[in-house]
């Protein structure tokens, strides 16, 4: 099913509270498991409160884009994370989450799609991002939208989860991350 021309919006602190339970539903709980996107076999707990999403939205340099469906009453579909790190022309492209339910339908593709042309057009020449290890089929989805895994590895952010509310923990050990770049 192909997804109809989606429209887009810079967040602001006050949508926090909305975007939270989208990205906790894309990655984490039972919600989860209706997409492909799920990390609930990895990890359990809270993917990112609102105080997070509202220091990623208010973070020099970072934009937290909404992407909505007009064909679905505006309803919020997908969202993501562009850091720009000006110094060395890169985007970073994270949170990245779509409506579980909506998920394999186009809405994915497009959210990448303008996060790329927003780097582009705030002077970044290259987009990376993190995936974890284990996640071959969400890798090889980027690799076939142009990105490449490099040879570097970043480590996963154990103490981050222990920051979150509720508990939270790996369910699996020896969780890293795959660095893929992309030029713009």
């Amino acid at each position: 099913m192909s997804q109809a021309a989606l429209t887009f919006r810079l967040a602001t602190p006050e949508d926090a509270p909305l975007l939270q339970p989208l990205v906790q539903s894309a990655y984490r709980g039972e919600t989860s498991r209706k997409g492909w996107t799920t990390e609930a076999d990895l990890l359990v707990g809270t993917r990112i409160n609102v105080a997070g999403i509202v220091e990623k939205i208010n973070t020099p340099h970072s934009a937290v884009i909404m992407a909505f469906s007009p064909t679905l009453g505006n309803a919020l579909v997908g969202c993501c994370e562009v850091l720009l790190k000006p110094s060395r022309k890169i985007g970073y492209f994270g949170m990245f989450a779509v409506d579980p339910t909506l998920q394999a339908g186009g809405i994915g593709r497009q959210v990448l799609a303008n996060a790329e042309q927003y780097a582009r057009s705030h002077g970044a020449e290259k987009m990376e991002m993190t995936v974890i290890w284990t996640r071959k089929e969400l890798i090889d989805w980027y690799v076939r939208r142009g990105y490449a895994v490099t040879e570097e590895r970043r480590e996963f952010p154990h103490e981050e989860l222990a920051k979150m509310d509720g508990e939270n923990r790996a369910l699996v050990e020896d969780l890293w991350f795959k660095v893929l770049v992309k030029d713009l």
